[in-house]
Order: C-alpha cells, then structure tokens, then sequence
C-alpha cells in the first residue's frame, strides 16, 4: 500500500532510531553517536554506528547502512510498506486505510477464502497421517528418520487413497465449488466431478513468507508416477517465485541460504540443524528465484545431488545467481548423493566442514569443464585451456584474475605464466560481445562488476565530495554557508550529486534538512546503502570547530583542483580559458565565507 510522503517523515520521526536498534544490538555511547557489534556480519570489533542526530546507521565494516525504515526491512527482512506499518505501531500512529473498490474488496475476500481453504487442506492431510490410513505414510517419515516435532514443525501429512475425501471435507467446512476449482487441489470432469490432485501421498504443506500455506507437494507412497507432485499454478501460488522452507530459513541470520533439490533434503538439514536450508519447487532455479533470495542474503552455498543431473542444475543455478549479483559456492556431497544421505551417514560435523570448505562456483564451473576434456589428449587439453581462459576474461580486474589464474595452476598442474599469456592474447583478439557469445554458448555467463573501481584521483575526489556532504548532514548551518560557492553540479559521483541536490534545496525548505529522510527518496535498497555510506565519510565527532572548518575548506579546494585539472586538459574554446582564469583566481585565496 502507498503511504503519503507526510505519513512517511511522521512515522520516522516518532520513532528514536537508537530506541529501535538498542532493541536488537547493544549500543555503547561514544561521542555523539552510538556503537556496537554488527548485526548484519560477524565482528569482534564494534565498526556499527548509529547515529541520533541523523537517525541513520552505518557499518563501517560491511557497508550496511540506512535509516530506521531500512534496518526493519534489512534486519526483520520487511517491505517497506510493513516497515511503516511496525514503527506506526510502535509509535501509536493510526495509518489512513485507502478504500477499496468493491472489485477490490471482492478479489482479497476471493483471496482470503483461497487460503482458508489451503489452510483447511492442510489440517485435513496431518489428521489423515495420523489415523489408521495414514500408518503406510507415517512408517516412511519414520524411516526418513524425522522426529515427530520435525514432522509437526513443517505440517507434513497424507492424502489418502479416497481422492473425493477431501472435497467431502471441504463442502462440509461451507466451500462453494467455484473456490474448489480455483484452488487447484482438485481436477473437475462432468462425469466423475470433483476428484484431489493428490491421493495416496505424504504431504508438504508449502508456505509463503507470512507462514500461509499457499500450495502442495506430494510424494507417491509406492511405485505410482510422478513420484513428485506439485500444486499447479494459481493466484496464490507460483513455482518460480516461491523457496520451500524460506518462511523458516528467513529467521535464520546466516549470511548465506543453503539452496537443496527437494523438500526432503531441506527438512533433514532443518533437523540437524542447518535452518538455513531452502528447495526450488519442482522446477530448476529461476531468475525469479534469484530476485527473492537477493531480498535476504548476498550469497548461496549449493547442495545440489552430486549425480549428473545435480551437476547441470548446479552449473544453470550458478549462471542466474551470477546475473543476479549473488555469490554463490558449491558443496562437495560425495561419496554420497545428496544432503539428507550425507548427514544421515557421516552427520552434522561433517556436514558443517563441507559447508566451509564449499568451492568457489567459478573453480567449480572449472572442474566440470576439466572433467569435460580427456586431459590426455593434447588437442583436448588445449581445448580445456582455451575454454578456462575465456572464462577468466569474466574478471574485470587483473588482480582478482591473477588470483584464480594461480588456483587453476595449483589444481591443475597449468603454467600459471602461459595461462596468464592466453588470457591477456584472449582478451586482444576478443571483443566483449565476443566473448559473451563465447561463454553463452559454453553455458556459462559474463559476471558484472559490482561495484566501479576507481583510479587514485578519482578515488581522492569521491572522499572529498562524501566528506562535505558529511560535514554539511551534521550542522546544517553549514549548507547555506557553502551554497553559492559549490553547486550540485560540481560533485561528479552520481550519488554524492543526488544528495547535493536534495540538500542545497533544503535551504528553501522550512521543513529543513534530514538526512534520514533524503533516504526514503531512494527505493532501492543499494541506493539507500550507497546514500548512507556518503554521510560517514569522516565525522565531524570530537573535531573542533577550526578543523572542521579546515577539513571542508580542503575538500571544496579539492574539488575545485579537480575541475581546473579538467578544463585545462579539455580547453577547446575563449570560454574555456576564460572559466580557467575565474577558477584560478578563486583558488588562489580561497576562504570559506562566515
């Protein structure tokens, strides 16, 4: 739902933002900010701040910041629209509800009765496991061996060899039979009428974010096919959008998922342990899938089977978590095929030290191609070298390169000095779109750059720009003493010259300047993080008046160098050389005006 600007400032400003995080982190006082261990990384030494005058953390660890709307959605994995709703009630804020049409009102309550009906299902599918024809499906769980509170904690069940059972069920709860039909647990005929999807089963209740069953899967007790079965599509459920066990692995505050093939390995890792585990429903990984783990962590450690087929799922779910800039490590299952035989023969320890040990995906995607080659051809190795130099082209910078060019050597016995010379002939002769088609055919893919990498100077002008805007965000005084001589303009990074923008037009504002609320303006939360990072370049804490006064007039000075360095190197008109001379003179005896 959207909530007006004015709501927005008004929930934030209700809300102390060091109330909020004390809650969650023990916070120690220093200076004018607070401080304590991240809660978004593992440390030892506290490097996160939160700030009460700005009302904004930053880490300077990880570089996880924001204000009090971010840490609710990064910390309790929220939307913002939830984030809002938590912190008004906090506040004892009553939002405006937007009234709804009467299409509206009749699609939640169609909605509602879906999931009601799910919900009914499910309770259904526990009673049967549990009664006298359920004994065949409850001895399976048993030689899975689940617990009985493993089995309660993820709703297992069984649908029994009746197939009208359940709509006989579900007709004595009220249910009308177009709701039956949408809900996608039955098949409809004329002749037979309403039969279950699902008999002779053991059940898997699957449930969205929120802890609501929104679908099935269903296990075949016997030989009968598909031995796997899911709930088809409807308005509730969508395969490629939705993880098995994200509901649990959401509160898990591991910094990586655990991405399994099916439900029964990620309830056996939840059992031993392992509450990180989340399953692909039925269907290999998706680029959906990739957008809704992006939403909780930055990385993804494989259990995929150790078989054929769970060596390309891996290789397919490698190429997507790539494109969606998520890191992700394989684990090693052999001797064994999957998560659930792994622990079950070699147990939790064992488990935990391949986990750790997980291969990077890149020397993973190496390893498959060396297999791929018969190493003892000549022309075939070749091949293998070709291919691996390729894929060393990914890596933009020489050093991150030159590390796994050394791995590939150690591993496999390849001159580190001509595998670094193929590579650098490689990327004279190939263009980029060249070696895109190159890596697309071969099934692997260009890994973008996260971040831009910046040359020295470059670098020494981004610190100067982020340290005024910082200086500016602490004593707003300062705003109208330094506009009129630095303009929005005059910031080169894109992001310090959004907040340029924002800030020098709060001289105007009678509402003033806030550096939480310039924050809400970026609805990506990487905007947010990136704004964040710009207001805790160097704080004015514990500095004096003159050095803060010394500090910002450096920095405008080297922002203005930066800028006659540039004209002059670009001067091609009277104009230019005109613009030359002001700068010059201005630079000669630059004081910041009182």
């Amino acid at each position: 739902m959207y909530y007006p600007d004015e709501i927005v400032e008004e929930v934030r400003n209700r809300n102390n933002i060091v109330d909020l995080i004390g809650s969650y982190v023990k916070l120690t006082k220093r200076g004018s900010s607070y401080v304590g261990l991240c809660p978004f990384h593992n440390e030892r030494t506290p490097s996160f701040h939160v700030s009460a005058d700005k009302q904004m953390y930053y880490c300077f660890g990880c570089g996880e910041g924001g204000n009090i709307y971010t840490f609710l959605m990064n910390y309790e994995n929220q939307t913002f629209p939830e984030a809002i709703r938590t912190l008004a009630d906090r506040a004892g804020i009553t939002l405006p509800e937007k009234e709804m049409t009467a299409q509206e009102k009749k699609e939640r309550s169609r909605r509602t009765q879906l999931l009601e009906i799910q919900k009914e299902a499910a309770k259904f599918f526990v009673y049967c496991l549990h009664g006298a024809e359920g004994k065949q499906a409850a001895l399976y769980l048993q030689k899975r061996r689940l617990t009985a509170e493993t089995i309660a904690h993820f709703g297992l069940g069984y649908a029994p060899k009746n197939s009208r059972s359940l709509y006989t069920y579900l007709r004595k709860k009220g249910y009308r039979d177009d709701l039956l039909k949408e809900s996608g647990l039955f098949t409809y005929d004329e002749k037979r009428g309403f039969t279950c999807k699902f008999w002779n089963r053991v059940m898997f209740p699957i449930m969205n974010q929120a802890n609501k069953v929104i679908g099935f899967g269903g296990r075949v007790m016997g030989d009968g096919k598909p031995k796997y079965l899911n709930s088809p599509e409807t308005i509730l459920f969508d395969k490629s959008s939705n993880l098995y066990g994200l509901n649990y692995a959401r509160s898990s505050r591991k910094p990586y998922l655990i991405l399994c093939e099916g439900y029964m390995d990620v309830i056996a890792m939840h059992q031993a342990g392992f509450t990180n585990a989340v399953a692909s429903l039925g269907t290999a990984m998706t680029p959906k899938h990739a957008i809704l783990i992006k939403r909780f962590v930055n990385e993804v450690r494989l259990a995929y089977d150790s078989d054929e087929a769970g060596v390309k799922a891996a290789m397919r779910a490698i190429s997507i978590l790539n494109h969606g800039q998520i890191r992700s490590r394989v684990i090693n299952m052999k001797p064994h095929k999957d998560p659930d035989e792994f622990i079950s023969n070699l147990g939790t320890e064992a488990f935990q030290k391949r986990i750790d040990d997980a291969l990077s995906s890149f020397m993973f995607e190496v390893s498959v191609k060396h297999g791929q080659y018969r190493q003892n051809d000549p022309d075939e190795r070749a091949s293998f070298l070709r291919h691996t130099a390729v894929m060393l082209l990914r890596f933009p910078e020489e050093a991150e390169r030159q590390v796994y060019i050394e791995a590939i050597s150690r591993e496999y016995g390849i001159d580190a000095r001509s595998l670094q010379d193929m590579v650098r002939n490689m990327s004279a002769r190939m263009t980029e779109r060249d070696i895109e088609n190159y890596n697309s055919r071969e099934d692997v893919r260009i890994i973008q750059p996260e971040k831009i990498h910046y040359p020295p100077s470059v670098n020494s002008l981004l610190i100067s720009e982020r340290r005024i805007l910082t200086l500016l965000s602490e004593d707003s005084s300062l705003i109208r003493r330094v506009n009129g001589i630095l303009s929005p303009e005059d910031f080169e990074d894109p992001m310090c010259r959004k907040i340029a923008e924002k800030m020098f037009a709060s001289v105007s504002d009678p509402a003033g300047f806030s550096p939480a609320k310039i924050l809400d303006s970026f609805e990506e939360a990487e905007e947010q993080k990136e704004a964040a990072a710009v207001f805790h370049e160097k704080s004015s804490d514990e500095m004096t008046e003159e050095e803060i006064e010394k500090s910002l007039t450096e920095s405008i000075i080297r922002i203005k160098q930066i800028k006659l360095e540039k004209l002059i190197r670009d001067a091609k008109s009277a104009q230019d050389m005109q613009m030359i001379i002001k700068l010059k003179k201005e630079l000669e005896n630059f004081t910041l005006p009182a």
